[in-house]
Parts: C-alpha cells; sequence; structure tokens
C-alpha cells in the first residue's frame, strides 16, 4: 500500500488552516472529503496526526514531524504544477459574501456584474454568517454585530441610524406637536393605535427604538410582517402607516416623497457597521476591492 499525494496536500491544508472547513475550502472539495483523505492518512501512518477540538484542529508530535517532512517537496510540487500548468482561460477568483438582503439590494446589487470576480452572496442571521466566515464557507461579512473569533479580524466603516417612518398619505400631525412638546406618552398613545409594518428578522429595530426614546419596550404587535425592509418600503409608499428602519434604506423613498421621515429621537440610535474577513485569506485583493465599492455606496 502506498499513500495517496492527495492525501498530503489535505494534510498540509488542515495543518495551515487549522479547521477541516477552511481546508476544505482552500482545496475546493466538501468537508467529508478532507476527513476521508486524513483518516486515510492516519490509518497508513499508524499515527494520530491532530487532536480534534471543538474549533481548531491541533497538530500532534507526529504531525508536526510529518508537516517538517513534507513541506517542502509539496512546495516544489506545487511551484512546478503552477508553472506547466496550461491556462487557456484567465482563472478568476470566487468569493463568498454574507450580508443581509436589504444591504445587497442596495449597495451591491446593480454593480455585480462589473466586478473582476465571481460572487456568491448569502443572506441570513449575522451569527450564522460570523459561524460561516469563522469556519471558512464565507470570506467577507457586512454585520452591525462584531463577534470575538480570534481568527476573524472586525473593520468599522459606516453607520446606519434607526429611524421612524411613515407612508407620506398619514396624518402625522398630532404626532408632531406631541413630540415637539416632549409629550412621550401621548405620542406613544398616538402610535399604539396606527397600522405598523414589520419583518420577522427585523423586530428587533423596533424594540431597540422604543426603548431608547419611549424607555419601555413596545407591548404591541405590527399589523402587517413582510419579507424584508425593502417591502415595508414599497408598502408604506404613497400611502398610510408606520416602521422603524434604518435610514440609507429609505433615503431614495424619502427624497421622492413616497414615505415621511417622522423622528430620529431626540438622541439618535446608530448601529455601527462593520466587515467582517478572516485574517488568514487568499483573497486580499478582491475583498479590497469589493470593501471600497460597498464604502462609496455608504458616502454617496
Amino acid at each position: 500500500m502506498k499513500w495517496n499525494l492527495e492525501w498530503l496536500r489535505t494534510f498540509k491544508a488542515i495543518y495551515e488552516t487549522g479547521t477541516l472547513s477552511a481546508a476544505a475550502h482552500d482545496l475546493f472539495i466538501s468537508q467529508p472529503g478532507v476527513s476521508l483523505h486524513l483518516n486515510s492518512l492516519e490509518t497508513f501512518t499508524g499515527y494520530k496526526l491532530f487532536d480534534r477540538s471543538a474549533r481548531k484542529m491541533v497538530p500532534t508530535e507526529k504531525g508536526k514531524i510529518l508537516y517538517n517532512s513534507v513541506l517542502e517537496p509539496l512546495k516544489k510540487m506545487e511551484a512546478a504544477e503552477q508553472h506547466f500548468h496550461k491556462r487557456s482561460v484567465t482563472e478568476r477568483a470566487t468569493l463568498s459574501v454574507g450580508m443581509c438582503f436589504e444591504t445587497f439590494q442596495y449597495t451591491l446589487e446593480e454593480h455585480i456584474t462589473m466586478l473582476p470576480f465571481n460572487l456568491i452572496i448569502k443572506f441570513g442571521e449575522y451569527p450564522q454568517m460570523q459561524h460561516d466566515l469563522d469556519g471558512g464557507f464565507l470570506d467577507l461579512i457586512v454585520t452591525p454585530k462584531r463577534g470575538n473569533q480570534q481568527g476573524l479580524d472586525y473593520v468599522p466603516f459606516s453607520k446606519e441610524r434607526i429611524v421612524l417612518i411613515a407612508g407620506s398619505k398619514t396624518n402625522t400631525d398630532s404626532l408632531a406637536r406631541f413630540i415637539q412638546a416632549g409629550k412621550k406618552k401621548s405620542a406613544i398613545e398616538f402610535l399604539k393605535e396606527q397600522l405598523w409594518y414589520s419583518t420577522a428578522a427585523d423586530m428587533e429595530h423596533l424594540k431597540n427604538f422604543w426603548l431608547k426614546h419611549f424607555g419601555e419596550h413596545p407591548d404591541f404587535s405590527p399589523n402587517y410582517i413582510v419579507p424584508n425592509i425593502s417591502s415595508i418600503i414599497r408598502c408604506l409608499s404613497n400611502g398610510t402607516g408606520f416602521s422603524i428602519v434604518p435610514d440609507f434604506l429609505c433615503r431614495d423613498a424619502i427624497s421622492a416623497g413616497q414615505v415621511k421621515l417622522i423622528w430620529e429621537g431626540d438622541t439618535p440610535l446608530e448601529n455601527t457597521l462593520f466587515f467582517g474577513t478572516r485574517k488568514k485569506t487568499m483573497y486580499r485583493k478582491e475583498i479590497a476591492e469589493l470593501q471600497e465599492l460597498l464604502r462609496q455606496k455608504w458616502e454617496a
């Protein structure tokens, strides 16, 4: 029985990335495939090469010896492979990016055909995005929540302000008087009697806004739960009702007179937005280009 060269490639990738999922990402194979290669190599050598923990593959002493033995030969082989590999077309990098649907729609959707690399967009909850980034399934995330994973970097790049808006045909004269006079109890009673729009994923905006500016939790449920904030804007446009949303998602509708900005609060509620990346990545150039594009869109 001889060992397979791919087992050694996989072993090297696990050693250098620290996780099975990150190794699978770098090698463009499935995680079960990575596990199979490692199990086969450990069976062949008769030694345990890694201690498996919840977050990291830690090389054993035998693993360290094997890595040092095969590193230089593998590097020479990879260099020869790169030199002699015939390329009929220019290879394009592929980035996997996590962000909320509205952020993609507002900032990136119109630009993706001009990007010089492939792009896979994934939507989801922020904790799952952070988990997928740490595991090597995503290369970049846009998030208002900063994690504490050791292998990840979070760089602040902008802020979002959470604001109260209403459809353009909503009668808000009495609410404006209550707010102007500082009669928050009256404002609360008025707002509770109105039609409200929200999304299942973003009830947190309503809760945080209400708690900060009115000093209590909202004790009512929105009348309409729609798929996303873009749907809220469309439903409110030239209609009636209220919602609480990030300001950058309703700027165009406010400028067009379709919805009204009602109140930002005495001290606006703001969230810092972060770019989340892995500290070790082969896509620094592409990530930097995408980050700059997103910064320019937010500042526009």
